[in-house]
């Protein structure tokens, strides 16, 4: 009698025991212990820690999902660390492969969760599950928080994601509900009274309505009618093809002419003795050797040095060293040895380059520090370097710098000016702006659709993610600038492009499949 009993308690059930292991560590035959009908799935410290549980699958989504899309932006938050540590290292992989991890984690934890609640079992969560919920949750909001605090920026671009990614994270939630309507129906189904049923079921069903009628609400620019797209943005090189070689060299100008970029952009500062040179930094010391060849002088302003000294640094070893960008890839052993013998490039030998084969240039001016010899001569030094020295045909230079834009105006007619930032039309067209140069953040398709009509084009800095440079293309921008020229040189036409008609079919396709296999699991 006693073992006929211990075997009723004890079932030896090879899918429930796995559940159970994998979820309470339980290994052993498992002892079932089924949900009566009118019961709770388990005691009250499991139903207090089940909402945890929840909480930490939705927010660790939320992290994953925001982190991901802001890849555009990591080689930014890579060097923002490599100044306040004082080394490199892509701490943006890092973070991306710990919040897939943690992801990964909680989501299985949770679909054991569903099944063992599918059938029909108690949760009994381990405690190191517990402390792993914790520990998932504590890393999501802490890391949520971080963004909102230090990176601000990134809030903009999780919405422009939206703007291409909505219709198929539809598809996907709509998919999620589909497989939660099992322990869904299985819980009302064993509830004794209806108004636990109406509490079970009442909430799932007005997500689900919910999501079946949010594509009305839905805007897309790149959902649009066949032949209303306009042409694809030029392709501009930050700072030349910086995934290809060294930022700012001969060799990078040289990597974005060979992939058929469409214009160059730089930055220019001014040597100790007045030659405009290339840098993006005010130190030399992210970019050059300067440890080796002046290891006294490694804080000192880049515009602090003659023009001699500069020339004994290397602007190549570091590239390698760094590999800086995530993804990049393995040299060939050519563009290897050329890396290395790169050199800091001045802005006569830039200019010239881009005169030869046609493009478009645009440059950032660093104004010389206090004290130094050309602190207010710098612009006319920098103009008789584009008018002089490398001759360049005016109608390549995107004259950016807003300072004396009229004395420049003046004496060098002919520049296509371009504003930084957004301004009314009637000022720029007062002021001759053809052209706005537009951080992507502030992407909007009516704001560029405003300013062409006044014949004002836009280009937006810094994109290099296929998806963002397709919201560009669909958004109708004229240019962007990029560090991936020879990736985004490949699209045909924008990621996620489709009619209206053809989202409406998907959109129509989705809520009726998944209206019918959610009545089809309710009814069985």
């Amino acid at each position: 009698v006693v073992r006929r009993r211990l075997l009723q308690k004890y079932e030896h059930q090879p899918f429930i025991s796995c559940l159970a292991g994998f979820y309470s560590c339980r290994w052993k035959r498992y002892q079932r212990e089924r949900i009566e009908p009118g019961k709770c799935c388990c005691n009250m410290r499991e139903c207090m820690f089940f909402p945890l549980l929840v909480a930490a699958f939705c927010l660790s989504l939320v992290f994953l999902y925001t982190w991901g899309e802001g890849k555009n932006d990591y080689n930014g938050f890579d060097w923002y660390n490599y100044g306040n540590l004082g080394f490199w290292f892509l701490w943006s992989l890092v973070i991306l492969i710990v919040a897939a991890v943690l992801f990964a984690y909680i989501s299985l934890l949770l679909v054991l969760a569903m099944c063992l609640l599918a059938e029909g079992q108690q949760l009994y969560l381990h405690w190191s599950h517990k402390i792993g919920t914790f520990l998932v949750l504590l890393f999501s909001i802490s890391s949520l928080f971080a963004l909102s605090i230090l990176w601000r920026d990134h809030q903009k671009t999780v919405r422009l994601s939206f703007q291409v990614t909505a219709p198929y994270l539809h598809i996907g939630a709509i998919a999620i509900m589909v497989l939660l309507a099992w322990p869904v129906a299985l819980h009302a189904i064993r509830a004794d009274k209806k108004v636990t049923q109406v509490i079970i079921v009442g909430p799932y069903l007005a997500i689900l309505l919910f999501l079946f009628l949010i594509p009305l609400g839905m805007y897309s620019p790149c959902i649009r009618e066949m032949g209303t797209l306009g042409p694809k943005p030029a392709l501009i090189g930050h700072r030349g093809a910086p995934m290809l070689a060294p930022e700012n060299t001969e060799m990078s100008f040289l990597k974005t002419i060979e992939h058929g970029g469409d214009g160059l952009e730089t930055d220019v500062a001014i040597s100790y003795d007045g030659v405009p040179f290339l840098m993006h930094d005010d130190t030399l010391r992210r970019t050059t050797n300067i440890q080796e060849v002046y290891p006294n002088d490694t804080d000192k302003a880049a515009s602090s040095f003659s023009w001699g000294a500069l020339q004994k640094l290397n602007a190549g070893t570091w590239f390698l060293k760094n590999k800086p960008f995530l993804g990049m890839g393995s040299l060939s052993k050519a563009d290897q040895k050329e890396a290395m013998n790169q050199s800091i490039y001045t802005l006569s030998g830039f200019l010239r380059l881009a005169d030869s084969h046609n493009k478009l240039v645009i440059f950032d001016l660093y104004r010389p520090p206090e004290k130094h010899p050309y602190r207010n001569l710098w612009i006319r030094k920098i103009l008789d370097v584009i008018l002089k020295e490398s001759k360049i045909k005016r109608h390549l230079v995107l004259w950016l710098h807003n300072g004396v834009r009229p004395f420049v105006q003046s004496v060098a007619p002919g520049f296509q000016h371009t504003m930084g930032r957004k301004a009314p039309v009637e000022d720029l067209l007062k002021h001759n702006i053809v052209k706005l140069n537009l951080v992507y953040t502030d992407m909007s398709s009516e704001d560029i659709r405003k300013y062409a009509e006044a014949n004002i084009t836009t280009n937006f800095y810094v994109v290099n993610e296929p998806w963002l440079y397709s919201l560009a293309w669909c958004s109708g921008a004229h240019s962007v600038t990029t560090n991936a020229v020879h990736l985004l040189k490949d699209l045909s036409q924008p990621l996620f492009l489709m009619t209206p008609q053809e989202y409406n079919i998907m959109w129509i396709l989705t809520d009726l499949t998944s209206a019918f296999l959610i009545a089809l699991i309710f009814a069985l």
